[in-house]
């Protein structure tokens, strides 16, 4: 279950990284439901980070918890922000999943 919540919280680090790219663009009403949407996920976030460090290794949770974010926010950035795409963002963030499937083969 700790995984489980871990995950979560680093697909909720996604989200609040979209919420707040989404700001840049938005106002009046929008704008403020972006920021609360940002606050309710980091939230989430926060809260489902710190109960998966009861159990796991802070250690591995928080380098999981950011590299799911760091993934997340760069396939965010590809997709919804129209940012590049470039062999070497590819490379990188493989690299750096794979770095994520290591330390919970061995944590």
């Amino acid at each position: 279950m700790s995984w489980v919540l871990l995950i979560f919280a680093g697909l909720m680090e996604v989200g609040f990284t979209f919420c707040l790219g989404k700001t840049k663009e938005a106002t009046g009403t929008a704008l403020i439901l972006w920021w609360i949407g940002f606050f309710v996920a980091l939230a989430l976030s926060m809260g489902c980070m710190a109960k998966a460090a009861e159990r796991l290794p802070i250690g591995t949770v928080y380098p999981v918890w950011t590299g799911i974010g760091a993934v997340g926010a760069v396939i965010v950035g590809i997709v919804f922000f129209n940012e590049p795409a470039t062999f070497w963002r590819i490379f990188f963030i493989t690299t750096l999943i794979l770095s994520i499937i290591g330390l919970k083969s061995i944590g």
